[in-house]
């Protein structure tokens, strides 16, 4: 890990956003702070906040005018380089300004027709992700243990990854399996992405792991999208005890609970409106708050032609509750989910703005306080993930928002409802979690209990949840 550069310091969440908190939001462009030239790093994250909160309550009504006055003075004080708050405000007034745009269809995709991120990159930045921050280690360690624990005993093991992107974790399991005193089990891992050349690094890698300790091992991959997975490929035999993992990825699924609604909505402004695109781009600036309302509909309106091919096709995806009853009836002995801890799903803008802005301060002080401002790694994950995710929660819509994190009370009852119940995270497991964290080098990260499940945090901020199940029958 990179270390910081002497006079860097972490700024966010223990200092703006804290003392933000406690004043009023005014939407107004009026501003109690100095001149921007002669602020202080702190003066500036405030005023940096102030400027987003309104910016985005003038997007929110639809105000272009006043929305396009604050972007350009938030664009005179954030960069992506510079302290925390700047590099946040950097990417929420990318996020602001595509919501905006999206109202022009034709504008949008020009504006981003030669913009491409390569699968290749995508999985470099979430291995950068797993290696910066504790967060993804500490599920691997708890998850691991909690398979352990439940599989005693068992003679046929069957482990479901439902993001089969990092070997690190089974390989560490092969090697605890390997090591048991009645003796390793027969071991069956179905792994599931959406790239087979990532399934099949991992299948060599498992395999080779396996051989060399001479454990019984079969690797069953699966190339599909989790929306679009096909239960029955997932071939579960009798007599297998079977432990299913997932990490991040139970909340695109909350999409699918929209998808209905919108698609309603759509053929409601249709047939109460009539308005195609083109009459709807003639609106006076009175009506623009009007229009971003119905920029989703009125960017997914199918021509005469297209019908079958809407992206808001009533099939078009599992709902969260049909999935998570699916894997209910696989009767796994063990499920350990992983989700972010955070209310990044209101239905208003605001909501999803004042949510995210502490989540993402909090996220982007951890590496303020761990790497240096100057690492092309830091710039890479700040970019290529947690700024694309800022952009997903406050530009999208409709099905096409996936970003749709909720809290660990909300997976508890949605859990709860399809006849799961929790099992509660081991005491050993918690011990060698801790020590994880502890040996992290950084005093901000905190881990706490909460109803048998483990939430960590930085600072007191949660950000991640992890929570064990087992079928109620």
């Amino acid at each position: 890990m990179v270390p910081m550069l002497q006079g860097e310091s972490s700024s966010v969440t223990s200092s703006p956003l804290q003392v933000f908190s406690m004043m009023s939001l005014s939407p107004s462009l009026g501003s109690p702070y100095p001149w921007p030239r002669e602020m202080k790093s702190e003066e500036r994250g405030l005023y940096l906040i102030h400027l987003l909160l309104t910016c985005a309550n003038h997007v929110a009504a639809g105000s272009l005018e006043n929305a396009n006055i604050a972007l350009e003075q938030i664009s005179q004080l954030a960069c992506p380089d510079g302290d925390t708050m700047q590099r946040i405000a950097a990417y929420f007034t990318e996020a602001l300004a595509d919501r905006i745009l999206k109202a022009w269809p034709g504008l949008h995709k020009a504006l981003n027709s030669t913009r491409m991120i390569l699968v290749s990159e995508e999985i470099l930045v979430r291995k950068l992700f797993f290696e910066m921050f504790p967060f993804l280690k500490v599920a691997v360690v708890l998850t691991n243990q909690a398979i352990i624990e439940a599989m005693e005993g068992e003679k046929m093991v069957h482990v479901i990854d439902l993001n089969a992107s990092e070997p690190a974790q089974w390989v560490a399991l092969i090697q605890a399996l390997s090591a048991r005193p009645e003796g390793p089990p027969h071991l069956r891992i179905t792994g599931i992405h959406q790239q087979k050349e990532v399934l099949d690094q991992m299948a060599h890698r498992l395999t080779e792991e396996a051989e060399k300790l001479d454990l019984p091992f079969q690797f069953n991959p699966i190339v599909s999208k989790i929306e679009s997975l096909d239960i029955e490929k997932l071939r579960v035999k009798t007599g297998e005890a079977l432990a299913i993992s997932s990490v991040l990825q139970l909340h695109p699924l909350l999409a699918s609970d929209d998808e209905l609604q919108w698609n309603r909505s759509r053929l409601a402004s249709r047939n109460l409106n009539g308005i195609h695109l083109q009459r709807a781009l003639q609106v006076n600036q009175g009506s623009f708050g009007e229009l971003l309302e119905r920029d989703m509909v009125n960017r997914y309106s199918p021509s005469p032609d297209s019908t079958s091919s809407s992206p808001l096709s009533l099939t078009a995806s599992v709902s969260i509750d049909s999935f998570l009853t699916s894997l209910w009836g696989l009767s796994p002995k063990l499920m350990v989910v992983t989700e972010q801890n955070s209310n990044h799903n209101g239905s208003t803008l605001m909501e999803r703005l004042l949510e995210s802005l502490y989540s993402y301060a909090a996220l982007f002080d951890c590496l303020e306080s761990t790497i240096s401002r100057t690492s092309l790694e830091r710039v890479k994950v700040e970019k290529m993930l947690f700024g694309e995710e800022i952009k997903n929660i406050i530009a999208c819509e409709g099905a096409e928002r996936k970003e749709r994190h909720e809290r660990l009370e909300k997976w508890i009852q949605r859990l709860d409802f399809v006849g799961f119940g929790i099992v509660p995270l081991s005491y050993y497991g918690m011990l060698q979690a801790k020590r994880l964290l502890q040996g992290y080098g950084c005093d901000g990260y905190k881990m706490k209990e909460e109803n048998g499940c483990v939430v960590i945090c930085w600072q007191d901020r949660p950000l991640f949840s992890i929570s064990a199940w087992r079928c109620r029958k």
